[in-house]
This record gives C-alpha cells, structure tokens and sequence, in this order.
C-alpha cells in the first residue's frame, strides 16, 4: 500500500444494508477509492464473501469486527482472519484480548486496531456503564496498555489524535471514525472533525461511511474527501 497516496488515507465504511448495495457502491466510487470497510452490519448480511472479492482485487479491506471475547476464541477468529489477507481488524481494547489477538497472527501481514472508547460515547456514557475514567483517560490507559503488547494500531477519535500521537510517537497508526466534512450530519457521533483538521492532528487514516454513501454523488463526495486530505498532507 503507498502510504502517500491521499486515497489510502481514507477508508470508505460498507455500512449498507446487503451485499448488493455495498458491490453497487463499490462500482459506482472505482477507483477513486483503494480502502474499505466492512463491518457487523454487512457481515451478518453476506460480507465476507465481499470482503474476498475487494482483497483478490486489490482494494484494501478493514474487517470491523470489534473481537472480544475469552482468549482462546479471539485468537482461534483472528488466526482465521489472518488467512484472508485483509488488511486492517478491530479488537477491544482489553488486555486479555490484544494479547490473544496478537499471539495469533504468525507471519500475517494483517495489522490489528484496538477500539479505546467509541466515538458515540462521551463522559457520561462511560459514566453511566461504570467506568472511574472520563474518555481522555480511558483513551490514554488503553493506548498505552496496547502500545506495551505491540498492537499495530488503535481506533479513535479525531479529537484524541494529536494527544496520543504525541504520547505515542510517530510509528503507531491512529485510524480515526467519526469524520464529518464542514456541514455534513453528524448522525449518532458525539466526537467528530472534519478530514483536514484530523489529518493535520496526526490521523493515520479516516473511517468515513454516510457522508460518502448517502451523498447525491457518492463518488464526487469521496473524491473531494480525497482533496482536502490531499491538501492537508501538503499543508
């Protein structure tokens, strides 16, 4: 994957409601998209066989999973998805699961993203769900933690990428839900930026769905996504 190719930065999410749509949106954006995710929603609607389809043609996948579960079933399911030749899975970022996630992967060329706090939930979610942490310090203990078992990357939100990318430094991928062009809706998110600003705050890459896939011209909107990161990168 060229890693300064502005289109590897942004992830187009498949969050679509059978496999139909998601190959129709596939078509339509060509190849002003390279990277794309699927996640639970699509999966449980047929993806997988997709997901095959995109990697033998060369687009690069990112299977959303969000594994988590005792360690010897997380790493029996990563082991299998490491044989697909995707190239980006999410586990939670529980210790106990990083860890049997990251045994799993032998050789593979597969890198793993460690969800830290969904980019739905705020202080008072985490709160509410019995949490001591606000989202920043839950974010930073998480990051830290999957830092120390080598996990390739983590799953954040915009606003707490410069503060990790510094806490990190540079060699950890920071992927970044929640990203909504200047106007866009912002839906059920509750911690968004726009490409740029994520970008310049040391997002690695952008996870964008509805902004793309529900747009009156989902190919021009994806393309003029690709600008601004490109601009961005420059700037």
């Amino acid at each position: 994957m060229n890693a300064s190719d502005p289109r590897n930065k942004l992830i187009v999410a498949l969050d679509l409601p059978d496999v139909a749509a998601a190959q129709a949106m596939v078509t339509h954006l060509g190849d002003s998209v390279t990277f794309y995710k699927i996640g639970l929603e699509l999966i449980y609607a047929g993806g997988m066989p997709l997901a095959e389809r995109l990697i033998a043609s060369g687009k690069n996948v990112f299977l959303d999973l969000k594994l988590h579960d005792i360690p010897n079933t997380v790493g029996r399911a990563t082991a299998q998805i490491a044989k697909m030749g995707a190239r980006f899975l999410t586990i939670h970022a529980f210790p106990q699961t990083m860890q049997a996630a990251r045994d799993a992967l032998g050789d593979s060329s597969l890198q793993l993203l460690a969800v830290t706090v969904m980019t739905s939930y705020d202080d008072r979610d985490l709160a509410e769900a019995g949490y001591r942490m606000n989202v920043k310090e839950l974010v930073a203990h998480r990051a830290q933690q999957a830092k120390a078992l080598n996990i390739h990357g983590l799953i954040l939100s915009a606003e707490e990428a410069a503060s990790m990318r510094a806490a990190l430094g540079p060699d950890m991928l920071l992927v970044t839900p929640g990203i909504r062009p200047q106007g866009a809706y912002i839906g059920d998110q509750k911690r968004v930026m726009t490409p740029a600003r994520a970008i310049a705050a040391g997002a690695d890459h952008l996870v964008i769905g509805r902004p793309i896939t529900q747009a009156e011209d989902p190919r021009q909107a994806a393309e003029a996504i690709v600008q601004e990161i490109a601009g961005a990168l420059a700037g």
